[in-house]
């Protein structure tokens, strides 16, 4: 059977690209299911051109709730390589809408039957570090021991650790905790797959990235990290006993800490993502003249490599 190659990475950041320009149109407008629908037409499109036999493992939703994109679809052209496929057309489609930084369009792919189905649980708990953090860092531990011992392994001061959390109400206390170890917050308002690799990449300010928040895009975070060497691990948090008895239902492990293997099984992960707006991680679209930009991240395991890549398409024929 054959595996996902590194050209396949290359194809799909056409599918990310072509996304990203098509919510352009819709960013500050206020609309984000317009900015999402235009995103996922354009990368439905794209990826069934891509030379590969996908399976949507984690998408839009169940069929019946999203007609595109939706878990358990199949997309590519049918040859090639069999792989389980995570899509998010827009990670980020509040922020879209209200022209906030952030947004990203992004695809994460594996071999066939290795990414974590978690659907059936909608939130997780997760703690992503670099690599200093593995062997140090846990879900077990409190975030204050968190901080201080992977600030000791980095060998910096408590005072300049940077843990970047989503704003969200359900944070209030950890927040208060993670400000009581000494430590700064960078406040997420959304996005924490983005926020993740950040925490893995020696280059940026953030340290930690850690709090509930998606399942699906906790997994989709775990292909990213291997490909960047990092630390992940994962809790399923059920918000009701209806969604734990599903969970269970679904064979999940409510209790296990998922590490990066358990979220994504085997060493052969791909991440790409290309901004819709500006963030932290790239850049998003921007017209220049006659000509719309692109800036896309691609990771590979296998590889264990970080490319970027700048695109300059031809704005009318877009337009």
């Amino acid at each position: 059977m054959a595996e996902p190659d590194r050209n396949l990475a290359l194809e799909l950041v056409r599918a990310t690209e072509a996304a990203a320009i098509r919510a352009v149109p819709f960013i500050g407008k206020g609309d984000k299911l317009a900015a999402d629908g235009a995103a996922v037409d354009a990368m439905r499109a794209f990826l069934a051109t891509v030379h590969f036999a996908g399976v949507v493992v984690i998408g839009e939703g169940e069929k019946d709730k999203a007609p595109m994109l939706f878990n358990g679809e199949h997309v590519g052209n049918g040859d090639g390589p069999q792989a389980d496929i995570a899509v998010d057309p827009i990670d980020g489609t509040t922020m879209t809408a209200q022209g906030r930084q952030n947004a990203l369009s992004m695809i994460a792919v594996s071999d066939r039957h290795t990414m974590l189905d978690a659907s059936s649980v909608f939130y997780m708990e997760k703690l992503v570090t670099d690599s200093h953090g593995i062997g140090v860092c846990s879900l077990e531990q409190s975030i204050g021991d968190n901080i201080r011992e992977l600030a000791k392994a980095k060998r910096k001061d408590v005072g300049d650790m940077v843990i970047a959390v989503l704003d969200r109400p359900r944070h209030q206390e950890l927040i208060e905790e993670i400000r009581a170890a000494g430590a700064g917050t960078r406040l997420l308002l959304d996005g924490d797959v983005a926020g993740g690799i950040n925490a893995a990449r020696y280059e940026t300010r953030i340290d930690i990235c850690v709090g509930t928040g998606g399942s699906p895009e906790g997994v989709v975070t775990a292909c990213a990290i291997k490909a960047l060497g990092g630390f992940i691990q994962g809790r399923l948090a059920p918000k009701d006993d209806a969604e734990r008895a599903r969970g269970e239902a679904a064979g999940l492990d409510l209790e296990r800490i998922y590490d990066a293997d358990g979220l994504v099984s085997g060493n052969n992960t791909m991440f790409v993502a290309t901004g819709v707006t500006d963030g932290g991680l790239v850049e998003g679209v921007r017209r220049k003249g006659p000509i719309i930009r692109t800036e896309s991240i691609v990771l590979r395991s296998r590889s264990g490599t970080l490319r970027r890549i700048v695109s300059d398409h031809v704005a009318e024929r877009w337009l």
